[in-house]
């Protein structure tokens, strides 16, 4: 189906709104606002695995009448411990080159030692991010105690030229940034806030209400949780789906911040099983079969990730018409 027809007749008019920018309440401005959507951008790659950057701007292209708050690269969903040097940093500049000055870009720069993401983080900005997204270093992960912890992100918010926000995925690191940690970096003035791809709203919600006195702003980490966590006060959101499903994500946050919670329920309701398929259930490539199905460029992964077999591109398929996205 077209991606015009996916984004059905009722969400024109919201979104609509929300670029008239509805999307970012009125108040107290934080340094750095990261209150909306944002999608981790997927790395295009090419049938023989290089980076393919006229298919990442076509993508780009797609986005920009969404009305996102900025656009992540280098995430979990971007590919990045499968790309070279090089590669991260011409992905941060060409998407920096594309993107509106007014729509903020935040790049992962998380290395396993400080050192390295002292450095990447340093060059992150000089290719034009406004902000680093930093995951917890784990492959020593026995040894990560909360004071290693604190001690490793306060190294790197000292030494960053943009602000720093955190980012706790333990499906993928086995490693969840403890929340003492957490609640102690918040007091630093050039770490902002958390992306939490945890899914514990208890957690999201005490660590938004243990934080308020900061100006620290916490995302959440998947689309699957987006109204939990906006319930929780929660600032925005990183949600692979938004690569698929980015202005019906849009649509949902305009719900929430707007308390209109029943039609946010029904619409959070059906992108839940969606979220799931790109997600836990067939990782980045079933994100990058469920953009090639709504008219993005996914293409393949880099190995060693494989492509689905057909029985589970069917299946993904399936999971987005019962949930009436084809």
């Amino acid at each position: 189906m077209a991606l015009s027809t996916c984004l059905a007749s009722p969400l024109r008019p919201a979104l609509a709104a929300l670029r008239r920018g509805l999307s970012t309440p009125p108040g107290p401005q934080p340094k750095l606002d990261l209150r909306g959507i944002f999608p981790p951008l997927t790395t295009p790659f090419s049938p023989m695995q290089e980076v393919d950057y006229g298919q990442l701007e076509g993508n780009l292209r797609h986005y920009a009448s969404i009305p996102f708050r900025g656009l992540v690269v280098l995430g979990s969903s971007g590919e990045f411990p499968l790309l070279a040097p090089r590669e991260r940093l011409e992905l941060v500049s060409r998407v920096r080159r594309a993107l509106p000055r007014d729509r903020l870009l935040l790049a992962g720069s998380g290395c396993e030692s400080t050192r390295a993401t002292i450095e990447l983080t340093g060059s992150m900005a000089e290719a034009g991010a406004d902000a680093a997204l930093v995951v917890t270093p784990c492959y020593y992960r026995g040894a990560m105690s909360s004071a290693a912890l604190v001690r490793h992100y306060t190294e790197v918010a000292e030494a960053s030229p943009v602000p720093v926000v955190l980012y706790s995925v333990p499906a993928n690191t086995n490693l969840e940034l403890p929340v003492e940690a957490v609640l102690t970096l918040a007091q630093h003035p050039n770490i902002i806030g958390i992306k939490d791809s945890g899914g514990d709203i208890t957690r999201i919600g005490l660590i938004v209400h243990k934080t308020q006195q900061e100006d620290f702003q916490v995302l959440s980490g998947s689309a699957g949780f987006l109204l939990a966590s906006y319930a929780v006060g929660a600032s925005g959101g990183i949600c692979a789906l938004a690569n698929v499903l980015g202005a019906p994500l849009c649509q949902l946050e305009h719900l929430c911040r707007q308390g209109r919670w029943q039609e946010a329920r029904e619409l959070q309701q059906r992108l839940i099983e969606p979220n799931a398929a790109v997600t836990r259930r067939f990782g980045i490539p079933g994100l990058k079969k469920a953009m090639d199905l709504f008219g993005y460029y996914g293409g393949p992964c880099r190995a060693p990730l494989a492509p689905l077999s057909p029985a589970e591109v069917e299946e993904l398929r399936g999971i987005f018409s019962r949930n009436g996205w084809l």
